[in-house]
């Protein structure tokens, strides 16, 4: 009767919401995902370092411990820890000056 097609609404506009929906996802969770993913993954690696430092750091202590005393060896581990805290203590603000308060 009609030479116009037959168009199929329904099925173009859940088509168009599906793609919408897919935009929207690959903008916001798609990219939270891989945040996530790479937190925690540096979550792991930084527990790994700092048992691998603690590790290190009591074998350095043993095998120093044998070679030079036990007293001599926590006289040189806590000299050490204590320059390593000094440093850092003096690095935490190393832009900031001491300001006088005005009166």
């Amino acid at each position: 009767m009609t030479d116009r097609p037959r168009t199929d609404y329904p099925a173009k506009i859940a088509d168009s919401l599906e793609q919408v929906a897919t935009k929207i996802r690959s903008l916001t969770v798609d990219r939270v995902a891989v945040g996530v993913t790479w937190a925690a993954i540096g979550i792991v690696i930084a527990a790994i370092a700092l048992l691998a430092i603690i590790w290190l750091l009591v074998a350095f202590f043993r095998a120093l411990g044998t070679l030079i005393g036990q007293e001599v060896a926590y006289a040189v581990v806590g000299g050490i820890l204590l320059l390593a805290g000094v440093f850092v203590w003096v690095k935490r603000h190393p832009d900031d000056e001491p300001t006088q308060p005005q009166e």
